[in-house]
């Protein structure tokens, strides 16, 4: 079913908001890594980065970036006491596909 003008601007928002957050390398990098563990402290995310990938930026920059992954809707977090975790959420990516649905492949020559 086509989609109409609402919600095809509806979706294209969306998807913008998710190819931004996806541009950064240390924000990939960070889903990696809560793809891999998700579930993760702040503190977590940053040793994992320096160790696995000798990404070194201070915890506060981790942490915007976990909040733009946020607003993507890509990382959700929850409180425990003290702590907060963050997990990956991939379900917003469906939205690329809705936008561009795959084409049929090309023949090779």
């Amino acid at each position: 079913m086509p989609l109409t003008g609402k919600q095809s601007l509806a979706l294209m928002v969306g998807v913008e908001e998710l190819l931004k957050a996806l541009a950064d390398p240390t924000r990939a990098v960070i889903l990696d890594e809560l793809v891999e563990h998700t579930g993760q402290t702040l503190f977590e995310i940053c040793n994992r980065l320096s160790s696995r990938h000798g990404i070194n930026p201070s915890r506060q920059a981790i942490s915007q970036h976990l909040q733009v992954l946020e607003a993507a809707g890509l990382v959700r977090s929850e409180r425990s006491g003290r702590y907060k975790f963050h997990y990956v959420d991939t379900s917003p990516l469906a939205g690329i596909f809705e936008r561009w649905p795959p084409g049929p492949t090309r023949p090779e020559p």
